[in-house]
């Protein structure tokens, strides 16, 4: 990566955002030392301005972030961070250092529709999401009307775990159908905005 540590006396602004949820969870620095000992140990760390050395989070409390990627801005002097939170980020025991809640999980749908894209172009013997778009649309979108009538099924009784099964498995193939017919869950997104639009 193309970094200017030398815009800011070493040190540039490094941007925690949960790799799930999305949310920004804090800000710090980073030198060139602490983001190579960041990728080394999995383990987001900064330069500490108050105290002088490298710091990495959850060295006291514990709440350590867990690095999945690193980017670089256009301009080469800041770095956005892509973690995973274990436990609350601020020091103030709030889920972010922007006093927002990070409890949404609606995030990880991106990661699991780039999966099921991946399936679909590098398809493998041992995939199942694979098998469904070797079959064909038909077989993919029986599966939805499958799925469908089994979570109509488990709404009527009171077993939580098993409606839960239920809608996680409709929820995927459907985004197996939305992808075996070429269209991305951002154009569904589109009609339900423009209606609430409509409407408003």
């Amino acid at each position: 990566m193309n970094i200017d540590f030398n815009k800011m006396n070493g040190l540039v602004p490094a941007i925690v955002q949960d790799a799930v949820s999305g949310k920004v969870l804090m800000q710090g620095y980073m030198n060139e030392e602490a983001l190579t000992k960041t990728q080394e140990t999995g383990m987001v760390t900064f330069f500490s301005r108050s105290k002088n050395r490298l710091w990495t989070k959850g060295e006291t409390s514990g709440n350590f972030l867990e690095l999945v990627s690193v980017a670089v801005d256009c301009d080469g002097d800041s770095i956005l961070i892509k973690a995973n939170p274990k436990g609350p980020v601020c020091h103030t025991g709030a889920d972010t250092c922007f006093f927002e809640v990070n409890s949404s999980k609606t995030g990880f749908i991106d990661q699991l529709r780039a999966i099921i894209k991946d399936r679909k172009n590098n398809p493998s013997d041992k995939s199942y999401t694979a098998s469904l778009f070797a079959k064909g649309i038909n077989k993919v979108a029986q599966k939805v009307g499958e799925e469908a009538v089994e979570i109509v099924i488990e709404a009527k009784d009171d077993n939580k775990e098993l409606f839960l099964g239920e809608a996680a498995d409709l929820l995927f193939h459907y985004l197996v159908l939305l992808e075996a017919k070429g269209i991305e869950l951002d154009d569904v997104m589109e009609v339900l905005i423009q209606r609430h639009a409509q409407k408003s």
